[in-house]
């Protein structure tokens, strides 16, 4: 996969993931702080990693995949800069998602929750809202600290 169209596969997967985003919250203009690809194939891991190389570095190996700081993306939601490249997951069957950062994280989570399609994912240092709606192939996330910021990228 050349890196062309690598970076217009994750430019889909943030417009879509906004489209979610604006049909189920007031958070219309949050700005993307990272955007996943969820690989369906060890074949397609390893092709999405060598694009990945080409535009960035990798910043983190976790558990689930690579962390790149990629060189910044323009999407429809901002300037990308972290591109996660997902390992395998069965529950993952999605093209991907995206995570937007809201400037009243509290707020957000207190509105949204409780409705339908929202979960709270608590995690060690950090906790995330996630946005999934049925028959959408991709995910919206919201978290809190944004990744960057958990990083030290910010």
């Amino acid at each position: 996969m050349d890196e062309k169209v690598l970076k217009e596969r994750v430019r889909e997967i943030v417009r879509k993931a906004a489209g979610l985003r604006d049909r189920h919250t007031d958070a219309k203009g949050a700005p993307v702080n990272y955007a996943c690809i969820f690989s369906q194939s060890r074949a397609e891991y390893e092709e999405l990693l060598e694009a990945a190389h080409k535009i960035g570095k990798v910043v983190e190996e976790m558990s689930t995949g690579l962390l790149f700081q990629i060189r910044p993306l323009d999407t429809v939601a901002g300037d990308l800069k972290l591109l996660k490249i997902r390992i395998p997951d069965k529950t993952k069957p999605e093209k991907g998602d995206a995570d937007f950062t809201v400037p009243d994280y509290g707020g957000f989570k207190r509105e949204c929750l409780p409705r339908s399609g929202f979960r709270l994912i608590q995690r060690e240092k950090f906790e995330m809202i996630e946005l999934m709606e049925p028959g959408c192939d991709v995910r919206a996330y919201f978290s809190h600290p944004p990744l960057d910021e958990q990083l030290g990228l910010k």
